[in-house]
């Protein structure tokens, strides 16, 4: 597994100390749990433990239909999305984002329904590691002990040329679709 020291022995409920910052990550991917994978590590563990594992795509439902996403994921929450009336963001010079209000439950209802609870391993992967390290520590403030950033993310970081094209699951050549899996996809409150 990537760097990152596991954090052991915290509280159900209980937050767990931040770990020691990954100087080899960017500060806007390093999590309060310090936890990390790569695309093929995500991978290679969910096809070895991944009865074991909960492997969550937190991007936008915008993103999961039109940038494509990955079969080997067991669920997706968006760990933000845009307005309902697609409100635009004139600091962010794009449509505004809103917090998902029930995220941390969200994912919580993934993992019980795989029989897991908030002390096994889960996996949180986004567009290119930023947001999944937010929703890594906010589900950390919701007592999860063992939640992993996937910190390529989905499409991966810039290149010099603008294009996602330096790392991330899709540049990885790993399984990935376009076709909508109604069955994985977030719906709301189900």
């Amino acid at each position: 597994m990537a760097a990152g020291a596991m954090l052991g022995g915290a509280a159900q409920g209980a937050r767990p100390a931040a770990a020691a910052p990954d100087t080899a990550l960017p500060k806007s991917k390093q999590t309060v749990l310090g936890l990390y994978m790569t695309p093929r590590e995500t991978a290679e563990t969910m096809a070895k433990e991944g009865k074991k594992t909960l492997f969550v795509d937190v991007r936008t439902r915008g993103e999961m239909m039109f940038t494509g996403w990955a079969p080997a994921i067991d669920g997706h929450v968006p760990f933000v999305d845009v307005t309902e009336f697609w409100d635009w963001d004139d600091k962010e010079g794009r449509y505004r984002l809103e917090a998902h209000p029930t995220f941390s439950q969200d994912v919580g209802r993934l993992l019980a329904a795989k029989g897991l609870a908030k002390t096994d391993r889960v996996i949180v992967m986004c567009r290119s590691g930023d947001r999944s390290a937010r929703a890594v520590d906010k589900l950390a403030e919701a007592g999860f002990t063992q939640v992993y950033s996937q910190h390529e993310g989905f499409e991966g970081d810039l290149a010099a040329d603008g294009r996602r094209s330096v790392n991330g699951w899709k540049n990885a050549g790993l399984p990935w679709t376009f076709k909508p899996d109604k069955a994985k996809f977030y719906l709301g409150n189900r």
